[in-house]
């Protein structure tokens, strides 16, 4: 019974790796699952007939999927096992005694011939293994410099012990000079404090709610939010609440984010030390308000804007409830506040504008506005009168040079994302570019565009990082500027020209009819890209996810990087992910390196036309993956990872990387495989693939980089010189957000992480707020 089923099973697999493999080869793939499907089949045929000779041929099948396998992708273990594992398992079996004996009997002379060859065969194959699991050929090996390049860097002028803005000053460094944990010591961090915000995940919320707060440390206070945009204040020693202000804020199904990155911090100096609100606390709301709190006791200040609010659907040339919000805090430089806001993708045409606005700090009146739909002309909108419709946002944070008087915007694009025909001039001018305005007027001085004319989604995602750069001119006043794209800018931030060469390469053509491309796009000499993917880097568990992998590969449309959305599909590669995401990059202003999180996923992209649109209804108004209508648009786009039929991603992995590079020279120093599948397999197990991750990293001055943001939930500490890991702290939710550092008085150093989850990674909700030292 035994021989005859495994016969049976052998034929089953033939069957689908024939028809697989032939599929595959008429798209122009590989042959190699049609000889071993045929493989398996002459097998089958010998099985049915207890022939020895079953094993003789299904040897050579181990010894060619080894070669093969090989010659494709190197001693990769990640890329071995799915290709040989269950061809070896299966040969396993055939040499058990239930099979290979009762082929003995009816081919006693012969037996021997088939068994030999085989075992041959699996022993190689499982030495090939063992040593594959010693290599890692997608490893880069190296070292940054350890040496300080400038002893006397621009920190911003924050206090060394405290953490005031997101990015811990205006510049977004996300540095702290702080150097009480070292690569020596960091091994021994413990829990000093665990708070929960009791803000958890509800029925009712949208599926993008995420926890992505960073806390605000001045003096002995923490500030946060929580994804329901409640304030709250905490004892930096204990982690004791201190207040908590709770805004209001109502459900919306129309809503497509419900998160909070940060509130931000301002100090009076024209009200007396103690006096009410002389310290302040600005939360942006999921329902377009901007609130001023008294950073004391977390009482509205109500000497700012409308008794303490400013209502910013305010010019707003719609007025559709959850299609408009803040989700990243404020800017606050010159005495202004400064906000942009997100918007819904790809919901409709019919979108709020991207206006950049700037308020008096004290009062809340409005000073200036920017619109990139009238970029000339800043002074403040007459009442009655409305901003530019759809026109390119800032969802994310921006950053500001005092001295340079000016602010530093990182622009999205016009919805829908995918579809180009009929953009403006300002649009294309403007849409995934970084912006500098004027501090004090709005007034444009400069503008880097990171990608022409974009159809991918590649919205500049990330706050950029000012840090000065020793060129061989001298010292210049840099932009560290991350892209969802894998380039990395590094601009002179007084005028936006390269410091890090940046060239215009050839691009993919070909978008429908009415659209077009870019003949060329920018490339900075400092980039993360990924090679482009071949039928090779397909993955899957096993062979026959692969073999989906590789023809659903083949049957999209993929050219490289920048491929255009189509009707038969579109690979998308980088996906609009991105390489980089709102956590950025950090970058040490001494040593003047930086220390990043690549992630690669690949994602797809169909159009539909609008008569094969359904009907709305459950699951069918938007959102950043599956379809979304783009109402008033010709076409709706279908969109999200390109996936297995196991739900896993079909390139290879890693799919996440640690990485650091020298930004004086632009080089790529080193770059490992980042994070495990503990919390992303059935099994529980640590293997370290290198997954993808949404988050930001920190450096401090004693060398080492933290890192929460991977899809497995755990905080780890790097060796910023060569990215060696070396500490990883459990976490109780996922820690898609970006860490902090602060000190207290008796020298204490300790890190900060949120861990609250993210709604559209999957990882586990929570409200915890966990706080990490030395011990005393």
């Amino acid at each position: 019974m035994a021989i005859t089923l495994t016969a049976l099973l052998f034929l089953i697999i033939a069957a689908a790796l024939g028809a697989g493999g032939v599929w595959l080869a008429i798209l122009g793939g590989s042959w190699y699952y049609v000889i071993a499907a045929l493989a398996f089949l002459v097998t089958s045929i010998l099985l049915f007939r207890r022939r020895s000779s079953a094993l003789l041929v299904y040897a050579l099948l181990v010894i060619g999927t080894l070669g093969w396998a090989i010659w494709e992708i190197r001693f990769d273990w990640w890329q071995l096992a799915p290709r040989g594992g269950v061809i070896i398992l299966l040969a396993l079996w055939l040499l058990t005694p239930w099979v290979r004996g009762r082929l003995t009997r009816a081919d006693a002379e012969t037996a021997s011939l088939g068994a030999a060859p085989l075992w041959l065969a699996v022993l190689v194959a499982l030495g090939v293994a063992g040593y594959s699991m010693t290599q890692d050929p997608l490893d880069l090996p190296g070292q940054l410099s350890r040496e300080a390049v400038t002893t006397t860097p621009d920190l911003g002028g924050v206090p060394n012990d405290d953490w005031h803005f997101y990015g811990r000053s205006l510049y977004g460094q996300r540095y702290s000079p702080l150097k009480q944990i070292t690569p020596d010591n960091v091994g021994k961090l413990q829990v000093a404090w665990t708070y929960q915000t009791g803000d958890v995940r509800r029925s009712t919320d949208v599926p993008e709610t995420t926890y992505q707060v960073t806390p605000l440390k001045v003096r002995d206070t923490l500030y946060i939010c929580t994804p329901h945009n409640f304030v709250i204040a905490l004892d930096a020693a204990s982690g004791k609440e201190k207040w908590r202000f709770d805004p209001q804020v109502k459900d919306n199904d129309d809503r497509q984010h419900q998160t909070c990155r940060g509130v931000s911090y301002y100090a009076d100096a024209t009200v007396a030390a103690g006096q009410p609100c002389a310290e302040r606390v600005y939360m942006p709301t999921a329902d377009a308000r901007l609130i001023a709190l008294d950073a004391a006791n977390g009482q509205v200040c109500p000497a700012f804007g409308d008794k303490g609010t400013i209502h910013l659907e305010t010019g707003m040339p719609y007025n559709p409830a959850g299609y408009y919000y803040s989700t990243s805090p404020p800017v606050i430089a010159a005495g202004k506040i400064i906000v942009g806001g997100a918007v819904n993708d790809n919901y409709s045409i019919h979108e709020q504008s991207g206006v950049i606005r700037a308020f008096d700090i004290n009062t809340g009146a409005l000073v200036w506005n920017w619109d990139s739909g009238n970029p000339d002309v800043t002074t403040p909108l007459p009442e009655g009168q409305k901003y530019t419709a759809n026109s390119p946002n800032s969802w994310s944070i921006s950053s500001a040079d005092e001295k340079l008087g000016l602010i530093y915007v990182p622009l999205g694009n016009q919805t829908p994302d995918q579809l180009g025909a009929g953009r403006s001039a300002n649009v294309e001018k403007f849409s995934s570019s970084i912006v500098a305005l004027d501090l004090n007027t709005g007034q444009m001085r400069w503008v880097r565009q990171t990608v022409h004319h974009d159809l991918w989604d590649m919205d500049v995602p990330s706050q950029p990082s000012l840090v000065d750069i020793n060129t061989a001119s001298g010292p210049v006043p840099a932009l560290v500027g991350p892209t969802k794209q894998g380039d990395i800018y590094v601009l002179d931030r007084r005028s936006g020209e390269p410091i890090i060469p940046v060239e215009e390469v050839p691009a993919p053509g070909g978008a429908i009819e009415g659209d077009h491309t870019s003949p060329t796009q920018p490339v900075s000499g400092l980039t993360f890209m990924p090679r482009p993917l071949q039928g090779k880097d397909m993955w899957g568990v096993t062979l026959f996810d692969q073999l989906a992998c590789r023809i659903n590969f083949l049957k999209l449309r993929y050219e490289g990087r920048y491929t255009p959305p189509s009707l038969q599909g579109s690979l998308i590669y980088p996906g609009n992910f991105g390489v980089f995401n709102w956590g950025g990059v950090a970058v040490d202003p001494e040593r003047q390196v930086m220390f990043g999180m690549p992630t690669y996923l690949a994602f797809t992209s169909r159009l539909v036309p609008r008569a094969d649109v359904p009907a709305p209804g459950a699951g069918t108004k938007g959102s950043e993956q599956g379809l979304n209508r783009n109402e008033g648009a010709p076409y709706a786009v279908v969109m999200g990872p390109f996936v297995s039929p196991l739900g896993l991603p079909c390139q290879t992995p890693p799919w996440g990387y640690v990485a650091g590079a020298d930004l004086r020279t632009g080089k790529i120093a080193w770059k490992h495989r980042n994070g495990t599948v503990y919390d992303s397999s059935p099994l529980p197990l640590p293997l370290k693939v290198g997954v993808p991750g949404l988050g930001g990293p920190i450096i401090t001055a004693g060398g080492v980089a933290f890192l929460g943001a991977t899809v497995d939930n755990y905080l780890r500490a790097y060796d910023v010189t060569n990215g060696k890991q070396l500490w990883e702290g459990r976490l109780p939710a996922g820690g898609q957000s970006t860490p902090m550092s602060y000190a207290l008085g008796d020298g204490r150093q300790f890190v900060v992480i949120v861990a609250g989850g993210h709604g559209s990674i999957n990882t586990k909700a929570g409200d915890y707020v966990i706080a990490y030292t030395l011990p005393k």
